[in-house]
């Protein structure tokens, strides 16, 4: 069987955890397990904004191109 599938995104759900991480933990600098979740959210961030900026990207070209004929 396959997991359940939830509505909230995997960046959301990594700022949860990071948040829950943070709220009871006193020093941040220390804990490995908080720095890989923050290192897993940039991840998921970083690769969200470049599919926005492909997307973009691609939206332009194809309305500028029957523009200039």
């Amino acid at each position: 069987m396959a997991k359940k599938t939830t509505n909230e995104s995997d960046e959301t759900r990594l700022k949860k955890k990071v948040a829950a991480k943070l709220t009871d933990h006193k020093d941040a600098k220390v804990d490995e397990a908080l720095r890989s979740l923050k290192k897993r959210l940039r991840r998921t961030q970083r690769k969200r904004r470049t599919i926005a900026l492909r997307k973009k990207n691609s939206a332009s070209k194809k309305t500028a191109a029957p523009a200039a004929k």
